[in-house]
């Protein structure tokens, strides 16, 4: 989960991935908080960058 949000996925990976997704309540519950955690953390580093200007 963590690495699509790093990098790109083969085709097998993100179907792999969709297909456990949708079996797997608590992988869905986490991949959504991985989701929120990255947006947060690239939300963060704008800000940080922005003040630095």
């Amino acid at each position: 989960m963590s690495q699509q949000l790093d990098r790109e996925l083969s085709n097998t990976e993100r179907f792999s991935l969709k297909a456990h997704l949708m079996m797997c309540r608590h992988c869905r519950h986490c991949d959504i908080h991985f989701k929120a955690l990255h947006r947060f953390s690239e939300t963060r580093a704008q800000a940080n960058e922005s003040e630095k200007d």
